[in-house]
């Protein structure tokens, strides 16, 4: 099964995205409608308007990792580095995730679907987070 990273800069002083994609022509990565930074940008007001931030002591840069399922739906949700009540955190962020609207389009190999990896980095700052 073909493991496939991607990563994001959703910083405010740094707009620009970094992508990492797999070399495979018979690889075809999963797809949100409007885009990654489409998915981000709704994924950060999600996790906005459901999320007290106030609860968490989160300074610095958290890497996000969604799992996207065969069906295209956000399976799993991790956070790297861990920290104190990050499993509640992860819970409040698939809350979050779940809120987004829109579908993943599957990834596939070979024309059959399978998990795909994104992973999304934020910067948090004073019990906040950076973000457009």
């Amino acid at each position: 099964m073909p493991l496939l990273l991607i990563g994001f800069k959703g910083f405010s002083q740094q707009t620009t995205a970094q992508y990492q994609y797999q070399k495979d022509e018979d690889f075809q990565k999963a797809e949100f409608p409007g885009g990654e930074d489409a998915f981000r940008k709704e994924f950060l007001n999600m996790a906005y308007a459901y999320v007290d931030m106030a609860l968490y002591a989160i300074k610095g840069e958290v890497a996000f990792i969604f799992n996207i399922d065969p069906k295209g739906k956000i399976d799993k949700v991790d956070i790297l580095p861990r920290f104190k009540n990050s499993e509640a955190f992860i819970d409040d962020m698939k809350y979050a995730a779940k809120k987004v609207k829109g579908k993943w389009k599957a990834a596939t190999k070979n024309g059959v679907p399978v998990d795909y990896k994104l992973i999304m980095k934020i910067r948090f700052d004073n019990n906040t987070y950076d973000h457009d």
